[in-house]
């Protein structure tokens, strides 16, 4: 089981000016190099279920997670060909707490690999982690999200938010990972094109191989 991660004060106070929303999406996306998604694959098998969390299923985790990866990062149309791996290690989605005194926050720890589709090859030396947090939009200054929230607008605030940071992510490394290549030729890919039971096996694999690495 992975050791869940305790988060310090100053990153608390960070978190509270933050929110997580669906708003730039509505803005052209500034090209990341010649980064287009090709199979977004996310896994929420073995995760752990952080202390006093609401309860979800794989299948809620991955669905919400991969929907917003979708919405997030299908926008760019590079002539690139990658492939995401993503597994989601630990989650919280916080119950009611008292404010101020006991404010719970959501959290989600992600486990991050990325693939180019013409050589094959991991484009992450290591195993990349990726924290998110939901974010403060609860309507209520200092209120813990689980009085106002659902856990299923939690758990969507916390896919948004990981999407994010996703994308962040590959703009970082947008001149490592995604410099254009002269003479590329450009690969067709049909989105929700679902993996073979055999690709979704070699997928897994690779994930988990990566991961325990």
């Amino acid at each position: 089981m992975i050791a869940f991660r305790a988060v310090a004060a100053p990153v608390v106070l960070m978190l509270l000016a933050s929110c997580a929303n669906r708003a730039d999406l509505t803005q052209p996306a500034e090209p990341i190099g010649d980064f287009r998604l090709g199979h977004n694959v996310v896994l929420a098998t073995g995760t752990t279920e952080g202390p006093l969390s609401r309860d979800a299923t794989e299948e809620e985790l991955e669905s919400a997670l991969r929907t917003e990866i979708e919405q997030r990062l299908r926008r760019y149309d590079g002539d690139g060909l990658y492939h995401i791996g993503v597994r989601i290690e630990a989650f919280v989605l916080a119950q009611p707490g008292i404010p101020i005194v006991l404010s719970p926050r959501s959290i989600m720890l992600l486990a991050v690999n990325i693939w180019d589709n013409e050589t094959r090859e991991r484009l992450n030396d290591d195993v990349i982690r990726i924290t998110a947090f939901e974010g403060a939009n609860t309507g209520v200054p200092f209120m813990p999200s689980g009085l106002v929230k659902s856990r299923e607008q939690q758990l969507e605030n916390l896919s948004i938010s990981a999407a994010q940071e996703l994308e962040k992510l590959l703009r970082a490394n947008e001149k490592t990972w995604f410099a254009p290549k002269p003479g590329r030729v450009r690969v067709e890919f049909t989105p929700g094109t679902p993996l073979t039971p055999e690709q979704q096996a070699t997928a897994e694999a690779a994930i988990d191989e990566a991961n325990d690495g």
